[in-house]
């Protein structure tokens, strides 16, 4: 069962990396050195979530937990203006009082959240025994490759941008991270009565993950010069309505393995086209290679769809 663990190792830094458009075909051989960070991080969720009996809840409270390690202590993206080529993060929605911008922590936990963690772990767990895939000894290993690989590209960063946060920073993101992964084993583990009603066909689930993952990346790119407290606060209001909306279909008795593959399958298809806008977006377009990444994205689908029961 290691070679589940494998493919969920690399299938993260695939999908958070490369079918992002954040990496160009030329660079694939750099997902060995995003591996240990996306994949360990990915492997080390799914393990001790079935390892300890956590749900969704608990996975997606500890996916966030994990965005927020990556892009606070590791990258410091949420405390450096410079990362994203700013002297400051005015005209980003900048938090009162904390001086790190709301664009950027939304950007965080959506992209980590919903595509660096759970729709990897959800299409490789399709095709996949629901039981720990790693003894005692395999689950260290991967730690250790994920603390080593972290704290290496961590140093890398603030090395390469003269940049090292504040103690303060540090310590206030360290506490947030550590809270969540506390209310991934209190809420995980909470088995809410399930309730009566129809679910949709996993075909309408997909198509509507697929449209509001889609509406996400529109709204930037449809109006990018929009009011950054008016994209803040739409981006409450989106995720609100799919919070409600997945929440109601997937406590009801109906709600199968299908329909969790379902959301994770339109999600990922969203990245399929987001990806091509991305890299345009950081000045490597590649269409060749978009489209040989999107088409790896469906064949996966694809795969992931044919070892489903009917």
């Amino acid at each position: 069962m290691k070679r589940w663990a494998v493919g969920l190792f690399f299938l993260a830094p695939f999908v958070g990396e490369f079918l992002l458009g954040n990496q160009p075909i030329g660079k694939l051989g750099s997902i060995f050195l995003f591996a240990p960070m996306y994949g360990g991080g990915a492997v080390l969720i799914r393990e001790v979530a079935r390892r300890y009996g956590l749900d969704w809840t608990g996975i997606v409270l500890m996916a966030l937990a994990y965005g927020l390690l990556e892009e606070g202590p590791i990258d410091q993206m949420l405390f450096n203006p410079a990362y994203v080529g700013l002297d400051s993060f005015d005209g980003m929605a900048v938090i009162p009082g904390l001086g790190i911008s709301l664009t950027l922590l939304q950007g965080t936990v959506t992209l980590h959240t919903i595509w660096s963690i759970c729709v990897p772990i959800a299409l490789i767990e399709s095709c996949a025994p629901r039981e720990p895939w790693l003894r005692r000894g395999g689950l260290i290993t991967v730690a250790a490759i994920f603390i080593v690989g972290s704290s290496l590209l961590g140093v890398m960063q603030a090395v390469g941008l003269h940049f090292v946060a504040s103690a303060a920073e540090f310590i206030g993101s360290a506490v947030v991270i550590l809270g969540l992964i506390a209310l991934a084993f209190v809420l995980g583990r909470r088995t809410p009565r399930p309730a009566d009603g129809r679910v949709p066909r996993p075909l309408v689930v997909g198509l509507t993950a697929f449209a509001m993952t889609s509406v996400y990346w529109l709204e930037s790119i449809v109006f990018p010069n929009a009011n950054e407290w008016v994209s803040a606060a739409w981006w409450f209001v989106l995720l609100g309505a799919a919070t409600a909306i997945v929440l109601r279909w997937a406590r009801r008795r109906t709600w199968t393995p299908r329909h969790t593959l379902a959301l994770a399958t339109g999600a990922l298809l969203t990245y399929a086209w987001a990806g091509f806008s991305q890299a345009r977006e950081l000045d490597h377009p590649s269409f060749l290679g978009n489209t040989a990444f999107a088409l790896v994205a469906v064949a996966l689908s694809v795969f992931a769809w044919r070892r489903q029961p009917a």
